[in-house]
């Protein structure tokens, strides 16, 4: 005979613990996407500078706290029972969500530059919580292994680094030209070592070399060595390279100049023209770097003229676009003509050199 009274239904079965932390990892890649397209949440209040940033601030410790207690209680055995695991999990995930509902209350009128760089550290914030979960469920407890992941995990990086944050779009603006700066600073110093030892692979292949003396010869292509002859530069590479490095200087005195303008004249309620001004200045360290790549044997000259001309295209519209705004106060009387006429000079030089290439 049936009981009188339905029975009480099962409670749900839960995951073993560290399924649910890897569980929780996809759930956390799953936000990046929407992070990376997310817009700001509109709204008819005044935007507080100083409440945002302190609510990051906040939300950045509560992430850190909570990915420290994680790795506290999955670190030792025995492990947290599924029920607590649940817990541990819902309070990461509240967390996480919790900071990106910040980031979300940034406008855009406070500048697509400043808006990047919080974008970007939110994603580093979901992405190293997502990493830490996975170590954790992975990696076997207690091990050295183990350890010196969680130790170096960026999750801790990109949460320490919130205070440091530039607060407008101006300081955003300067941080992103000085990286801009440093980065062809690096191009133009490994283009200046390669041409002083005339040895532009000096270092790449002298273990293989020493190593596998003997087994050389006609292997070398069928591996994917280059040949002898493409190892280094004929004496008319070596000629085009003087105008490519000056080229690349100017390339470096144009960030510097352009950094020095923003810094002493650039207004912070100027958010859109210190964007533009970011953009174009974004262009010219890959257009830095696609020349460097090209100088390096077996050298094609005309490739070498091409990306030369998009150097060129890209400089002209940064000093233009700083020239006609608001940090360049007086351009008839400033260095942007004459480093214009530096600019066209290497170019035409380059193409002299290179002329020879279009008549074949």
């Amino acid at each position: 005979m049936a009981s009188a009274t339905a029975p009480a239904a099962a409670a749900p079965t839960l995951a073993p613990p560290l399924q649910q932390l890897r569980h929780l990892a996809e759930e956390l890649r799953l936000l990046l996407p929407r992070v990376r397209v997310g817009e700001a949440q509109e709204t008819t209040e005044e935007f507080n500078r100083e409440m945002f940033w302190r609510r990051l601030n906040e939300a950045a410790v509560t992430v850190s706290r909570e990915a420290t207690t994680l790795t506290t209680v999955f670190s030792q055995l025995p492990l947290p029972s599924p029920q607590e695991t649940q817990k541990f999990c819902e309070q990461v995930h509240a967390a996480i969500k919790a900071f990106i509902a910040v980031y979300y209350l940034l406008p855009k009128d406070q500048g697509i530059t400043l808006r990047k760089l919080v974008r970007g550290a939110t994603l580093d914030i979901v992405d190293g919580m997502a990493q830490l979960m996975e170590v954790l469920s992975i990696t076997p407890t207690q091990s050295p292994e183990n350890n010196d992941l969680i130790s170096y995990n960026s999750v801790w990086v990109a949460c320490q680094q919130m205070p440091q944050m530039p607060r407008d779009n101006k300081a955003a603006a300067l941080l992103m030209l000085t990286k801009n700066v440093d980065f062809v600073k690096d191009a133009h110093e490994e283009m200046e070592r390669a041409v002083e030892e005339c040895d532009p692979y000096s270092g790449l292949l002298n273990d293989t070399d020493e190593n596998n003396s003997d087994n050389h010869n006609d292997e070398d292509d069928v591996l994917g060595f280059p040949s002898n002859q493409d190892l280094y530069w004929s004496e008319d590479d070596q000629e085009l390279i003087i105008p490519c490095l000056a080229l690349v200087r100017a390339s470096k005195a144009c960030l510097k100049k352009i950094r020095i303008l923003v810094a002493e004249n650039g207004k912070k309620d100027q958010v859109a023209q210190l964007d533009d001004i970011v953009d174009i200045s974004d262009e010219i360290s890959p257009s830095v770097d696609d020349l460097a790549l090209s100088i390096y044997p077996p050298m094609c000259h005309l490739t070498v003229r091409i990306n030369s001309a998009k150097l060129v295209s890209v400089l002209k519209k940064a000093l233009e676009i700083t020239k006609a705004s608001h940090v360049t106060p007086q351009p008839e009387d400033s260095w942007i003509p004459l480093l214009i006429n530096a600019i066209d000079h290497c170019m035409n030089r380059i193409k002299e050199l290179t002329q020879s290439e279009l008549e074949l």
